[in-house]
């Protein structure tokens, strides 16, 4: 069974820049070492990105338990909102994943959107890849948007879009990912924060 952690891994002495985040980075100096920690522009908190990345860690291990061999499953959690796409071969087997991630220390909601069926093939994953890779670059371009605001995340060209962001934002960028080619559909498992809320993440 293979897990995908939308992060990369951390260890208890440093925390590393999410890949699969637009978040930058900036030095953060640990005994002397400089390491990779994410910056202000990530509207969630210090607390929270940290936490997310202990929930995918986490999370993939106790779906390995659960699935050994059986199945493709992605965990992406987002300000301990997590995200299950990916294949398994029985609902029961769905149902069991998503019991076990609830499970996992400091983890608010699950959003169960695994398929029952065969699991993808390496060509819908590199699809899937490439059109993550184009909505990111769409949203990079916007000059209305903070790409670092979103996560992306596609499964056999369905497009999750997560974040914290106003509606005015979760629209355009949901625009941006449907004008992407072998976009099915956009899925918004977004937080929505008013203008006010944002001014103030900002420093406005």
């Amino acid at each position: 069974m293979k897990i995908a952690s939308n992060g990369l891994l951390a260890t208890l002495a440093l925390t590393t820049c999410l890949g699969a985040g637009l978040s930058a980075c900036a030095p953060l100096f640990v005994g002397g070492m400089a390491v990779g920690t994410m910056v202000a522009i990530d509207r969630r908190t210090t607390g929270a990105q940290v936490e997310d990345e202990g929930i995918e860690l986490h999370g993939a291990s106790r779906i390995g338990d659960k699935l050994g061999d059986r199945g493709h499953v992605n965990i992406t959690s987002f300000n301990r909102q997590v995200l299950l796409t990916g294949e398994v071969p029985t609902e029961q087997d769905k149902q069991q994943v998503e019991q076990a991630v609830s499970k996992v220390e400091n983890v608010r909601t699950v959003i169960n959107e695994i398929g029952v069926m065969p699991n993808s093939g390496m060509s819908q994953r590199s699809s899937d890849s490439l059109v993550t890779g184009k909505v990111k670059a769409g949203l990079v371009d916007s000059k209305d948007l903070f790409a670092s605001a979103f996560k992306v995340v596609t499964e056999r060209g369905t497009v999750y879009l997560l974040g914290r962001v106003t509606q005015r934002e979760a629209n355009r960028a949901t625009d941006i990912a449907r004008s992407v080619d072998d976009v099915k559909k956009v899925v918004r498992v977004l937080e929505i924060i008013s203008e006010e809320e944002l001014q103030k993440l900002s420093g406005g």
